[in-house]
């Protein structure tokens, strides 16, 4: 009995190896592309979910190749969202001060509740006006694909707001740091406002050190106060989504609202890195390690993508997106001029 066992088992990791070895060579191109000049603005997991997308349109994904592309699209982007919580403790939290805090949760706040009422009243629908939310509001693409899985948004809602997230985000990155003797903003007051407004992380590291050092490091450390709000966002977006999300089990009972597990391993990682309970050369490892997957993890959404289907979306998520990026920007500005 263990021997067949042991069988099916070997035959169901066997499913699994085509879709893996398609998202490895995806992977593996989208960090080579990069190094074209023309490209080089992109990063990877761009690089990577377009190239999933050309690939699903053109050539189509394999039947064989479907089990491993799914795997990588859903287990492992919960995994990277989860390993997040290693980049960041409590002590960086610290150097923004209380201000910095409550400012960094009033710009997530009023950014996340006004998207999802605009995108109500623009008749957008509600999984991807939660995962644009997202993706807006805390820390983009990795915020997107973790809210977006909680409310189980299609792979194309998720690579639309990721798309939207990269647009934006690239606009205000080149943007924001003219307006920085425009605005009359110091070091301290510039870098909270690129921490509080611009979406992904590699984005507020290039806006923020446009003006040296210290802004650019206390943007990153604002920045990192809003990643760490991901996880009690995923579980608020849960409870609020609870009455909508229904579980196919046998009984038809009505999802329950507790924490995604990714979400929770999110939490107790930070705790325990906040403690000095990890080794620095684990630290080390999975912030190598990180970034990879989720390129990885990118690409597999990209190949499980539509056009057709990102078309049917409309330009009305997109207006949403725009709207909502300037939104943000003027929270961050207006809290940073008042405090």
């Amino acid at each position: 009995m263990s021997f067949l066992t042991a069988q099916k088992h070997a035959a169901a990791l066997r499913g699994y190896v085509p879709g893996l070895v398609l998202v490895v060579v995806i992977t593996a191109a989208a960090y080579g592309l990069r190094g074209l000049p023309f490209l080089a603005v992109l990063s990877p997991m761009i690089m990577a979910i377009l190239l999933g997308m050309i690939f699903a349109n053109t050539s189509g994904v394999p039947a064989a190749a479907l089990p491993g592309v799914s795997l990588c699209g859903k287990r492992l982007l919960r995994a990277v969202v989860a390993l997040l919580g290693l980049q960041i403790t409590l002590g960086d939290i610290a150097q923004v001060g209380l201000t910095g805090v409550l400012g960094a949760a009033i710009s997530l706040t009023c950014t996340f509740i006004f998207t999802l009422w605009l995108g109500r009243l623009l008749g957008v629908r509600s999984e991807l006006r939660y995962t644009l939310a997202g993706g807006l509001s805390i820390c983009g693409a990795s915020a997107a694909a973790a809210v977006g899985t909680t409310v189980r948004a299609k792979e194309s809602d998720i690579s639309y707001a990721i798309a939207c997230v990269t647009l934006f985000g690239t606009i205000v990155m080149f943007l924001f740091p003219l307006m920085k003797g425009v605005l009359g903003l110091d070091s301290s007051a510039y870098g909270q406002w690129i921490g509080f407004s611009v979406h992904e992380v590699a984005q507020v590291v290039a806006a923020g050190f446009q003006h040296g050092e210290t802004d650019g490091e206390i943007a990153v450390v604002a920045k990192l106060t809003r990643v760490m709000m991901l996880a009690p966002v995923v579980v608020i977006v849960a409870l609020m989504a609870a009455r909508r999300l229904r579980s196919a089990d046998a009984e038809g009972r009505p999802a329950t609202a507790a924490a995604p597990a990714f979400v929770v391993a999110f939490i107790v990682l930070m705790i325990a890195n906040g403690f000095g309970l990890v080794p620095d050369e684990v630290k080390e490892a999975c912030a190598f390690a990180t970034p990879i997957m989720l390129t990885a993890a990118l690409a597999a959404l990209g190949l499980g993508t539509r056009i057709d289907d990102i078309m049917r979306l409309g330009f009305k998520p997109l207006v949403l997106a725009g709207t909502s990026s300037l939104f943000i920007a003027g929270v961050g500005l207006l809290w940073v001029k008042l405090v």
